[in-house]
This record gives C-alpha cells, structure tokens and sequence, in this order.
C-alpha cells in the first residue's frame, strides 16, 4: 500500500472519470429536460451563472450565524456574498431596508415557513391557510381523516405542531370564500392567517385577507412562492404593503436555485431577531452559501427590463394555453389564469389526473396530478396542474403553447382509449402505456417539437445523449 503523500487522489478529476455511473444519469437527465416538455408549475431552468454558483468552492465553508457575527473565522468573504443577497433581495422587492430585512438562509420554502411558526407563533397555536384541495401548500397545515384509526392524521408537520383550520375556494367558481375564513376565523381566532398556495390561479386579495387578521388580531404572511417572481417584476399584486412576513422559495417563477427566503417588517414586534434565531440555531445548521451566490446572481437577473418581459410572457403564454384548451370544449378552473398556472378539471371526461398524467409522462410532457374545485379527495385528484415558467425560460410564446394544448388534448385521446380498455384501477392502466404504438408516436413528436427550442443551463450540442 502507498503512503498516504503518495495517493493519487487530487480533487481534480472530473465526474466522468470518477463516477462514469452517476455522470452517465446526469447525462440522461440532460436529454430528458432537453426533449421533453416540462409543464410543473413549480420547476423552471436556471442559468449558468446560478449553476457554477451551485458547483463552486463557496460549498466547501461552514458559516454558521449571521455575516460579521459567526461562529467559525474564515468568513470574510461568505459575509459579503451574503450581504449582497440580502440587498438584491429587498430592492428586487423595491422594499426600504429600514422598515424591512430578509434571512436568505432558509434552504428551501417548506424550511421557511416552518421557521416563520417557530419564531412568531407558540406550540399549539391556531393558524388558518389555504385547503390543500382547494390549492393550498402543505406547510400551511393539513389533516386527513384515518379510517383505520378512526382518528385524524396530520400530514404537514406543520399541523402537528400547531392546530389548523382551512379556508376554502369556492366549489363551483374557484376563488377563495372570503365569506367562509371571515365566518371562519371569527369564530377560530388564529393566531396567524396565511395567504398563498401552490394551485390558485388568480389574484390574492391582500385588502380583504388584513381586514380578516385586524378583526381577529392574527398576524398575516404571504407565501409567494409561486409568483415571486411575478411580484418582482410588478406582474403580480404585491404583498408587502399589508403583510406582516412574507415567504419565498427561488426557484419557480423566480427561476433561481432552490433555496427559501424570508422577509420580516422591521418594528417594534421584534421579528427580526426571532426569525433569524428560529432559522439558527433552532432549525437549520450552517448556511449553504452556495445557494445564496446563486439566489444572489439571479436576483440581478431578476432586476432587468428582459426579466420583466420573461414574467410578461409567462402570463400571456399560461393564458393562451387555458384560452385554447377552453375553444377545444374543456373545463379550466376558475375560467382562466392570471398567473403562471392553469388547473384543468378532467372530471367532465370522466378520467383522474393520476391517469392522465402518467399518460403524459409516457409522451414526455411533465406535468402533475392536482386537485381541482369539485374535488372531494386528496388522493383522487380531479385535475391537473399545468405551468409556464420553464417553457417560457425556452422561448416559447402564445402559438407555441397552443401547440401544446393540441398536444395535450392528443394525450387524453390516448388516455381514454386505454382506460376503456383497461377499467378503473391505475396499475393495469399504467401496464398498457409501455409499448402502445399511440403513445410511441405522439412521444416522437414531442420531442422533435420540444429539442427545437434553446436550452439554458448546458449546450445541448455538448450532451453524451444529443440526439433523439
């Protein structure tokens, strides 16, 4: 055996030469993002710049507390790639830094708004969120009902923690009953009422959502994940004129790595102390400046005339997707969208998103199961979820995502054709998928029509698999 001075180990070897396996998935990965259409409303392709971020030496440093206040030395320069976060961060939002801060340390949304209940809200707390049913996220609490326990079962942490109470959309027009978490929460009182979701197409009504907390002295924060990006670049209403906290990932619409910020009002609450402890040390461990580099380059992004036209394009192009699969006889939740998304209730066809979305996956469009108004199940989803941001990041504008709801419209043709032949349960739909001629066909075309258009991130053209 060599000694240990004479190990060939350098640290400079690339991944291919490393890990031919693993460099290998990352290569078929590539093809599959290149190829296909990738319709989550929640993904987007970042840019090169975020991604040498991601890969740099920056991940290799521990600096656990806050810039010029750590618990290890070495930070001199982590301090300052921190700092210019936070300051791209509240003048993206065009916030004054006196009466706001924002942590940047969250290492994802679901961290943040856990952080956020940790710092302003006591175990056990009352909180009221948008229904997960009715588009609501998660963390913003949720319960199920176990039959086999006979007992109610939280799914989210969050309702573990702290005892929640939905408001819902209204079931036949989509948009949030107002009424309802009004009627709701006079009766509930929570301790905070939370705005946002991760399926509503429309506008929040921040008006009407403070007058509800100021009736019934509840803290109000937004979680904006999904517009973030829309709310920047004024094509969304706007949060932070009402709202006491606001939450972000940075990777949807605001088309950044995946990573969590929070913003706080700066008063006499104090929450500005009490959120940083909850994000450390109670919840997370050292930062990982890595990602707030890369939060940090794309927020300069995001401040451009080009970006504002991207999140211009993002809501034509979501729109005429709705608008044209409304001409061909379907049903869209709410009637349309103002924003990045679409929900398309596939109940008047008499099929589950479960099965139609693993027939798109079968023709390489990603897109995801979603419950939709009408739904009286979770775990049956009506609908789908359909998304703009990443195809828009491609250069895709209103004719081509009208192709897309041909394409789409093709897909459940091919869907209905295999649940009649194959009855009601989704294992022996899913086995019909693989092999039919249909499905082969419609995948073709999909990915001649998809690898037609640029790729961010990486060159297609340098791809191990750059053919279809």
């Amino acid at each position: 055996m060599t000694s240990f001075k004479d190990q060939k180990f350098t640290g400079l070897v690339s991944l291919e030469e490393h890990d031919p396996v693993l460099f290998d998935l990352i290569e078929q990965e590539k093809k599959r993002q290149w190829s296909s259409l990738e319709l989550i409303a929640s993904e987007n392709f970042t840019s090169k710049a975020v991604i040498e971020c991601l890969g740099s030496c920056l991940t290799n440093k521990y600096s656990e507390g806050l810039p010029n206040a750590r618990y290890y030395g070495g930070n001199e320069i982590v301090d300052q790639v921190e700092e210019l976060c936070q300051t791209r961060a509240l003048e993206a939002y065009g916030l004054d830094p006196e009466q706001w801060g924002v942590n940047v340390q969250p290492y994802s949304g679901s961290p943040a708004n856990f952080a956020v209940y940790t710092a302003l809200l006591k175990p056990h707390d009352r909180i009221m969120g948008l229904d997960l049913p009715s588009g609501g996220h998660l963390t913003h609490g949720f319960y199920t009902f176990s039959k086999k326990e006979g007992t109610r079962k939280a799914v989210s942490a969050t309702s573990v923690y702290f005892e929640s109470l939905p408001y819902r959309v209204d079931q036949v027009t989509g948009f949030i009953d107002y009424e309802q978490l009004a009627r709701d929460a006079s009766l509930f009182k929570p301790a905070m009422i939370i705005c946002g979701g991760s399926a509503y197409p429309r506008e929040y009504e921040y008006a009407k959502f403070k007058k509800i907390a100021d009736d019934n002295g509840a803290l109000l924060m937004m979680d904006m994940a999904h517009i973030s990006g829309l709310v920047a670049t004024g094509e969304a209403d706007s949060p932070f004129e009402l709202c006491d906290v606001v939450t972000t990932t940075t990777h949807k619409s605001l088309r950044g790595p995946r990573a969590g910020m929070i913003f706080f009002r700066k008063d006499a609450r104090g929450f500005e102390p009490r959120i940083n402890q909850a994000v450390f040390p109670a919840l997370q461990g050292g930062p990982h400046e890595h990602q707030i580099a890369g939060v940090a380059t794309q927020l300069k992004e995001v401040m451009t005339p080009e970006f504002k036209q991207y999140s211009q394009q993002v809501k034509k192009n979501a729109s005429a997707l709705a608008q044209k699969l409304i001409s061909m006889g379907y049903t869209i939740a709410t009637g349309g969208t103002v924003n990045h998304l679409v929900l398309w209730d596939l109940k008047p066809q008499g099929i589950t998103g479960s099965k139609f979305e693993k027939t798109c996956d079968a023709v390489n469009i990603t897109l995801n199961k979603n419950c939709v108004p009408g739904d009286t199940s979770a775990v049956t989803p009506g609908g789908v979820r359909i998304g703009a941001p990443a195809l828009t990041t491609r250069k895709m504008v209103e004719a081509d995502f009208e192709q897309i709801a041909l394409f789409l419209s093709e897909t459940l043709d091919i869907a209905l054709k295999l649940q009649a032949e194959s009855g009601p349960k989704l294992k022996d739909f899913v086995a019909l998928l693989e092999g039919n001629a249909d499905v082969a066909a419609l995948k073709s075309r999909v990915n001649v029509f998809a690898s037609s258009f640029p790729m961010p991130g990486f060159d297609p053209t340098q791809m191990k698999y750059n053919t279809l």
